[in-house]
């Protein structure tokens, strides 16, 4: 019997795990575009950390490890947190990226797997919107180079959120269970919120929230209309500042047009503070999904054992990326990273067929060889059946010729090139112009 894998979690075979680099490496580009620096911490973090401020659900979905200290990583903003914590000289701002897997103990669903890949862009040490702008900056430019453009970015802020349950008659004590029930909305609807709010003890505030947060439109146009949603709470007047402040920015930064308030956006993790944000991509028949989200968690660094410090950030569901972009029809044709298979024409040839690989090699062109002395035509079959772009021919009057003869696997087309001629070649622009030497 074939072991069975793990419940919510997958294998990614080459053709598909090339796609996940295609999209990390545009992630990671526009990151440093914007000048976020890499650091990483462990898979691995106590268990006291972790629980912090996740709040009772995500708790429950944590991974522990045998003995009862350690937990996997939920997400790969505590573990930032905690890195910060313990180096408070960090010069500030502290712009961080890190793209890798995080573990939750859910049940398994479609768009959502128990091991997932995550890209955060986080800033830390301002406390102004201009942080939040800058990072949702990344994440859209991120959708954009990807060739994404239907998407919205829904806003809220937790502090708008807090002045609202103050105002509908909800208890401090549970505003953060109220806020996880809203998030909940684009799943469950508005009555399965209203319900969850009822079974939490909220039964005639219930209505009243959700009357309250339905508002949804441009930022700047409904801020009127959400001062008189939160009345004369500082709290959350402070928030619609922010937003208001966020959306000007947004103008700048070119991405206004894609803002929109919603009343309704909390975000599920308790360590949030002020804003929030959800990126959602729409296509022909609906709403594909949210790819992107995050905010505000000013309160986390210090709840960790560090000094009082402002942060912010974004993170790109990549699994969830990848499945839009796919949809979209966004991704290429790619199926490996190779982009040229170097066949010897016969026995005689095979060492100097290693030596032209070197030398491509030499020139950061990914190709393979023949390991197994196949014959030519049973090498091109392999190079076709792995999907490389190019098969480069090493026979014996090519090479005392001193040319090389390249296949496009596509077309089936040959030409017989010099040296800087086939680098042009691989390099992206295909076999193409002139006469064809046979398939």
């Amino acid at each position: 019997m074939r072991p069975p894998r793990p419940r919510g979690t997958r294998d990614l075979l080459p053709e598909e795990a090339v796609k996940y680099s295609y999209v990390i490496g545009k992630v990671r580009q526009v990151f440093e575009l914007f000048g976020f620096d890499e650091a990483q911490t462990p898979a691995l973090e106590l268990l006291s950390v972790l629980k912090a401020k996740c709040g009772e659900e995500v708790e429950r979905q944590i991974f522990k490890v045998e003995g009862g200290e350690l937990g996997l990583r939920f997400d790969l903003t505590v573990g930032l947190a905690r890195m910060v914590a313990s180096n408070p000289t960090l010069p500030k701002p502290f712009k961080r990226y890190f793209i890798s897997k995080a573990w939750r103990h859910e049940e398994p669903q479609s768009g959502r797997l128990r091991e997932f890949w995550q890209a955060d862009a986080d800033v830390v040490g301002v406390s102004s919107p201009q942080a939040d702008a800058e990072v949702l900056a990344a994440a859209v430019e991120c959708l954009k180079r990807l060739g994404l453009e239907g998407f919205v970015v829904k806003v809220n802020s937790r502090k708008v959120l807090d002045a609202i349950a103050k105002l509908c008659g909800v208890p401090a004590s549970k505003s953060l269970e109220a806020f996880r029930a809203i998030d909940k909305v684009d799943k469950v609807g508005l009555r399965g919120v209203e319900e969850e709010l009822r079974s939490r003890g909220l039964g005639e505030q219930a209505g009243k929230l959700l009357e309250a947060i339905s508002l949804k439109g441009p930022i700047l146009k409904l801020l009127d209309e959400a001062r008189e949603a939160v009345g004369g709470e500082k709290l959350g007047l402070e928030g619609l500042e922010e937003l208001g402040a966020l959306a000007k920015l947004a103008e700048h930064y070119g991405y206004a047009d894609k803002l929109l308030l919603d009343l309704s956006l909390a975000r599920g993790l308790d360590y949030y503070t002020g804003t929030v944000f959800e990126v959602v991509v729409q296509g022909e028949g609906g709403k594909l999904g949210s790819v992107a989200g995050g905010g505000r968690y000013d309160g986390l660094i210090e709840l960790l054992g560090g000094p009082p410090t402002p942060a912010t950030g974004v993170s790109l569901g990549l699994d969830r990326l990848v499945e839009v972009l796919k949809r979209a029809g966004k991704l290429p044709s790619l199926r490996t990273a190779t982009r040229v298979f170097v066949a010897a024409a016969s026995d005689d040839v095979r060492g100097e067929a290693l030596k032209v690989a070197m030398k491509l090699r030499a020139e950061g062109v990914p190709c393979e060889v023949d390991l197994m002395s196949r014959r030519l035509d049973r090498q091109l079959k392999y190079a076709d059946a792995k999907g490389i772009p190019f098969a480069l021919i090493v026979g014996r009057r090519e090479l005392e010729e001193g040319t090389y003869r390249l296949r496009d696997m596509a077309k089936g087309e040959e030409r017989v090139v010099d040296w800087d001629r086939l680098l042009s070649m691989v390099a992206g622009r295909g076999v193409s112009g002139g006469a064809s030497s046979g398939g």
